[in-house]
């Protein structure tokens, strides 16, 4: 059997997605499975243990019928047997019907539906993990969604344990902060980053009351100012770039905790188990974060994530 998933989204969104390729490994451990990615997303898949080869396709460019007719001609010559489409546009139905997919799996409220064979709700209070396993339901896979698990190359663990001897922190133990926004989440006007003012305050009270504790910001290349401005107010703060999702994963994995907004990492620290105080501004936490005793999320009465005072974000850190 060879499957196909079309996912489109970043990288948080492909770790959403990894539970429901790890049932389909688990229900045809003999299949192909390749998934289709934005090619920003691309590199997610360097922690996934369940899928075969990454394809990419931008599905939020303007796209013209060369580009669908090569992205056919690549579906076609390796002749799937089923595909699972979380893309909901009309013209990726239409390209999947034209590919000759006898098992074509998507939701009932894709506008190219009727090019599908097979529809499930798309039930959107849901945790999004989940609304994504809901696709199995088509294959007759009805159990719960797993959890989501990662499967870390052991080179990005040795390159964790390298940066936390270099940082000074491998026998200490550390604390997390991250304020990722992407570009494109500052284009589309979903900007989720917490005020600099704001984080000032948490870690100086976490100095104040854990000195010995150190703190370690990810700065990712759109937050580099960020951690020059802290860096400022804190000269001990350390700081970690790590290169690819392996290395963030392995990085978050060793951390005590981590503070953090809407983003990927938030995801790869659920997945690999590190107790998580998410904030968020307009988008519902439950939708984004599993139900977990490691998980604990901060939303902003206004949507506003700057509306979300530090005192809150501490009461969460110091309450155990």
């Amino acid at each position: 059997m060879r499957i196909l998933a079309l996912v489109p989204g970043g990288i948080g969104d492909q770790v959403l997605f990894f539970p429901t390729l790890d049932d389909l490994r688990a229900y045809y451990p003999t299949a192909e499975i390749d998934v289709i990615v934005e090619p920003r997303a691309k590199g997610a898949y360097r922690v996934s243990g369940s899928v075969d080869e990454v394809l990419t396709f931008d599905f939020k460019d303007r796209n013209g019928l060369a580009d669908f007719g090569n992205l056919l001609g690549i579906i076609r010559d390796r002749e799937y047997d089923v595909a699972l489409s979380l893309a909901q546009r009309a013209s990726i139905g239409l390209l999947l019907w034209m590919s000759g997919i006898p098992t074509r799996i998507g939701y009932e409220a894709n506008a190219g539906k009727w090019f599908l064979t097979d529809t499930v709700p798309l039930k959107t209070e849901q945790y999004t993990a989940d609304i994504y396993h809901d696709m199995l339901q088509a294959l007759g896979i009805n159990t719960p969604c797993p959890d989501l698990t990662l499967s870390v190359p052991k080179p990005d663990i040795e390159w964790a344990e390298r940066e936390q001897q270099r940082l000074g922190i491998a026998e200490s133990g550390y604390i997390l902060i991250d304020n990722s926004s992407t570009q494109l989440a500052q284009e589309k006007g979903t900007e989720q980053v917490y005020p600099v003012e704001k984080w000032r305050q948490i870690l100086a009270d976490i100095q104040q009351k854990q000195p010995n504790l150190p703190i370690v910001m990810l700065r990712g290349s759109e937050d580099a100012q960020m951690s020059a401005t802290m860096l400022q107010s804190f000269p001990d703060l350390k700081i970690t770039s790590p290169a690819d999702i392996g290395k963030l994963a392995a990085m978050i994995a060793g951390a005590n905790l981590i503070i953090c907004t809407d983003s990927a990492p938030m995801h790869v620290a659920v997945a690999v188990g590190t107790y998580t105080i998410a904030l968020f501004g307009p988008t519902e936490a439950k939708k984004r974060l599993p139900q977990s005793e490691n998980c604990m999320s901060i939303q902003s009465p206004t949507k506003q994530i700057a509306d979300i005072k530090p005192e809150d974000v501490l009461k969460q850190l110091w309450r155990g």
